[in-house]
C-alpha cells in the first residue's frame, strides 16, 4: 500500500528512575535488575496517557490537523470513553473521528496496517496514530523481574498517501496469535473476568503479571519463523533491510535479534536499556527516536516486529 509516514512525535518523561532507585522497592540489586531485564533506567511520567499522547501527537502533526485519530496503546486511560477521545480533547480538536486499535504491545504495528488500509481505500487522507503508555502505574513489586522492565513514554506518527513520484509504502504485514499463551502475560482485573465489584478481586489482579522465561521461549522461536517467512515471501535479501525496529520487550529479547545471525547487529534499534519496556509505545518510540536522530532516513527499508500478550507476533515492512 502506497502510504508514507509524514511526521513523527515523542514525549519522553523527564523523571528518570535508575535501577539503583528501583532496587530497594523489589528487594533486588541494581546488578540483578540489569542482568535480568537489560534495563538500566526508565522514565516515570507524572502526566497521564492522554496528555503524554497529545504532546507526542502535536509534535508529529506540525500544526496540520488529521482527519482521523487512532489510539494504539496497551492500557487505556479508563474503560469508557475511548482514550483517543481524550487525546483529541487535549489537542483542542472537535469533530475528528477517533477510536482505538488494541493488540497490547503490538498495537502500533496493527494500527499502522489499519490506517494504511483506510488511506489505501481513500476513506481518510491524514491519520494520526498515537501510542502512550504508563507501564510503571501497573508494576507489581512482588514480581521483581516483570516490574523491573516497565517504563513510561509516548510516540506518534502521521500517515498519508504517498505522492506519485515517491517510493514510500507498506510492503508487507503479517500477524499470528497463539491463545495457548493467554495466561503468560496478564492484567486480570479491569474487565468482566475480575470486575472491581467482585469479592474475590484483589489489588494484584489490577497489576501487570508475566512469566518472562515462558514468553521468551515461545516468542524467540515464533519471531525467527516470522522473519524467515517475511524474507521468503518478499524475496528480499536480509542485507537489503536497513533497520530492524523491535518491540523493546527486554534486553534479552533485543539481544536475540542481534544474535540470530540473520541481520547485522548494528541494524537493530535498541532503546530498552535507557527507557525500559514502554508497552505499545516502545516500538514507535524506538522508531521516532531513530528518525529524529537521523539514523533512519528517507528511502530506508525498515522491519518493525515484536510480540504481544496473547501470545501474538506481528511485523510490518515499510519503505520509509
Amino acid at each position: 500500500m502506497k502510504v508514507k509516514i509524514n511526521g513523527v512525535g515523542l514525549y519522553l518523561p523527564p523523571k528518570i528512575q535508575t535501577s539503583a532507585d528501583l532496587a530497594p522497592m523489589i528487594g533486588r540489586s541494581a546488578k540483578w535488575i540489569h542482568e535480568k531485564s537489560g534495563v538500566k533506567e526508565r522514565r516515570i511520567s507524572e502526566l497521564d496517557v492522554d496528555i503524554m499522547g497529545a504532546i507526542a501527537g502535536k509534535d508529529a502533526l506540525n500544526n496540520k490537523p488529521p482527519d482521523l485519530i487512532i489510539n494504539a496503546s496497551g492500557v487505556p486511560k479508563q474503560t469508557i470513553p475511548d482514550t483517543s477521545i481524550f487525546y483529541q480533547k487535549e489537542m483542542g480538536y472537535e469533530g475528528i473521528p477517533s477510536f482505538s486499535v488494541h493488540s497490547t504491545c503490538l498495537s502500533f504495528i496493527t494500527a499502522l496496517h489499519t490506517a494504511s488500509s483506510l488511506i489505501h481505500s481513500k476513506t481518510y487522507k491524514r491519520i494520526l496514530i498515537i501510542s502512550a503508555d504508563r507501564g510503571t502505574r501497573g508494576r507489581n513489586f512482588k514480581e521483581p523481574e516483570s516490574s523491573s522492565l516497565l517504563g513510561d513514554g509516548a510516540a506518534a506518527v502521521v500517515l498519508e498517501a504517498t505522492k506519485p513520484h515517491n517510493k514510500n509504502e507498506l510492503i508487507y504485514y503479517n500477524m499470528k496469535t497463539w491463545p495457548s499463551g493467554s495466561a503468560l502475560t496478564e492484567v486480570r482485573g479491569g474487565g468482566t473476568n475480575k470486575h472491581p465489584q467482585d469479592p474475590d478481586t484483589n489489588s494484584a489482579d489490577n497489576l501487570f503479571s508475566m512469566d518472562g522465561p515462558a514468553v521468551y521461549k515461545i516468542a524467540r522461536k515464533q519471531v525467527s519463523r516470522m522473519i524467515l517467512e517475511t524474507l521468503n515471501i518478499t524475496g528480499l535479501d536480509p542485507k537489503s533491510i536497513d533497520w530492524i525496529v523491535p518491540h523493546q520487550a527486554s534486553g534479552k529479547a533485543i539481544e536475540a535479534y542481534r544474535s540470530a545471525g540473520i541481520f547485522d547487529e548494528d541494524k537493530v534499534i535498541d532503546i530498552v536499556s535507557e527507557f525500559g519496556n514502554c508497552v505499545a509505545a516502545s516500538l514507535p518510540m524506538a522508531f521516532s527516536i531513530a528518525v529524529k536522530e537521523g539514523r533512519i532516513k528517507r528511502g530506508d527499508l525498515v522491519l518493525m516486529i515484536g510480540t504481544g500478550a496473547g501470545l501474538s507476533v506481528a511485523c510490518s515492512l515499510i519503505r520509509y
